[in-house]
């Protein structure tokens, strides 16, 4: 009989039959190092006893069987990869059959990781986690707050959470309100039938040397349509705006957690920079208006971005395009490859031929062909041919006449489309992978039920109340007292 080369394993109540020569396979192991004086081996029934999932440890025994490691499907993967590191396995050691499946969960993990890092609010923070993020949750618990940490964190909820409170839900409507006001004025201001033109200067005539016997005849005064300015109207609305967005600013800036975070935030950096411009641009109006000074106003059209502050679908769109840079760049690279190429080769194709029509004076006018959106009649006039090809557009402006320039414009065309075609899906899986965990957060319930750790319940069970036979309730000292029983064997330390 080989029965003294069996070896009885207990997982979770599931009894397991090997042979001790098996988990030999796998050195430095924890199925390895059994012996009989550990702690967790029965004497009576002869068998090791652990607590753990006995559905996963059927595969990792079947490893120690076979030599190949297989991914369950039925359990979640984190779960997986703890009952690997507890046996003293690693996860990399799969098969390569699985690899999708623990590429696929360890995707989940870095995009649940990133919708954290992103701070999306699923659960509205309060009590000792709205603390916790000031480091004021030893005062909270103290009941030692003053009042400036009192009124903080809420002035901080009202302008930075929308959907804390209805009130922070009022401020994010007008914070909106007063956004999308300030874009539109900041676009209608330069309609040239909504601005005020410049009176051009005429002859020698200047205040210095007016007169009262002077007459100005209308037929002196001269508009000048090309220089203007907005309508006085715009600066008292786009006045009102800068004043809610530098009130904003103030309070944020005063109430957040981090002010080196806050200033680091790239939309903050926004926000601060385009309420400066206007503040520049009013100084600068009351003292006349330059050309130079008012270019800089642009930057107040980059406010758009503060409102991935109030929509987090947003929020994940600017994200997806950093998760895709990778891909975004292959696509660049492969389009400009695409461009130089048949460029080169149209060029070359229209000059074989006889043809007194061609429009390929040089290889730079062919990446027009495949990319730009108007014709530069210089040495880039090839370059842009293909440009346009590529991108299917086909303006039409510049166009080979020759039948093997055509069969090369046909297969750029279908370069094109193939180039810039594949990156897409990815692009796309990608966003619908963070907007479907965000929805699944979403839909989590607000308060889960703690699950105490060893150490906890290793503190519940050493001060526990008993009760004797007499009656009272006592504390009984359970320091010295082994967890598990000695009946047989002194006590060990599990492995």
């Amino acid at each position: 009989m080989d029965s003294e080369y069996r070896i009885i394993l207990n997982v979770g109540g599931v009894r397991h039959e090997t042979y001790k020569h098996t988990l030999k396979k796998i050195p430095a192991t924890r199925l390895s190092r059994l012996t009989t004086n550990l702690a967790n081996y029965d004497p009576v029934l002869n068998e090791y006893f652990f607590d753990r999932h006995p559905g996963v440890f059927a595969q990792i025994l079947n490893y120690y069987r076979t030599g190949k490691l297989h991914y369950p499907l039925d359990v979640c993967g984190p779960l997986f990869e703890e009952e690997l590191k507890y046996w003293g396995l690693d996860s990399n050691e799969c098969e390569p059959c699985c690899w999708m499946t623990l590429s696929g969960t360890r995707d989940t993990q870095d995009v649940l990781k990133t919708l954290d890092e992103l701070d999306i609010e699923v659960d509205q923070t309060e009590g000792p986690e709205l603390y916790k993020r000031f480091g004021w949750e030893d005062d909270y618990h103290n009941q030692s707050l003053s009042a400036w940490q009192k009124i903080k964190p809420r002035i901080w909820r009202l302008f930075d959470e929308p959907n804390s409170s209805r009130s922070a839900q009022f401020i994010a409507a007008i914070s909106v309100f007063f956004l999308i006001t300030a874009i539109i004025v900041f676009c209608l201001k330069t309609h040239p039938g909504l601005r005020i033109p410049e009176l051009a200067p005429f002859g020698n005539f200047s205040r210095n040397h007016r007169s009262t016997s002077s007459r100005i005849h209308p037929a002196q005064i001269n508009i000048d349509k090309s220089n203007s300015r907005p309508h006085p109207t715009f600066m008292y609305i786009e006045t009102i705006c800068n004043i809610w967005f530098t009130i904003e600013i103030l309070a944020r800036f005063a109430s957040c957690p981090s002010r080196f975070d806050y200033l680091r935030a790239p939309v903050n950096i926004i926000d601060i920079v385009a309420t400066l411009t206007f503040y520049i641009d009013l100084l600068s109006s009351m003292f006349g208006a330059t050309a130079d000074l008012e270019f800089f106003s642009i930057i107040r059209i980059m406010r758009l971005f503060k409102l991935t502050h109030h929509n987090s679908g947003l929020k994940i769109l600017m994200h997806t395009f950093r998760a895709s840079a990778k891909e975004l760049m292959l696509l660049v690279f492969f389009l400009v490859l695409g461009v130089v190429v048949f460029a080169s080769l149209v060029y070359y194709a229209e000059r074989v031929e006889s043809n007194e029509d061609n429009q390929f004076v040089s290889i730079p006018i062919g990446l027009w062909w495949a990319v730009s959106s108007s014709l530069f009649f210089s040495n880039f006039e090839i370059i842009n041919f293909q440009i346009v090809t590529m991108t299917t557009i086909g303006y039409g402006d510049i166009t080979p006449h020759t039948y093997l320039g055509r069969l090369i414009g046909s297969i750029c065309a279908l370069a094109g489309v193939l180039t810039i075609a594949l990156p897409v899906p990815v692009i796309v899986s990608n966003f619908a992978m963070f907007y479907s965990h965000t929805q699944a957060r979403s839909k989590m319930p607000k308060k889960r039920r703690g699950v105490l750790s060893m150490d906890q319940v290793a503190q519940h069970v050493k001060h526990a109340p008993v009760r004797n036979s007499n009656g009272p309730t006592q504390r009984k000292n359970m320091e010295h007292t082994p967890l598990v029983s000695n009946n047989h064997t002194p006590p060990h330390t599990l492995i």
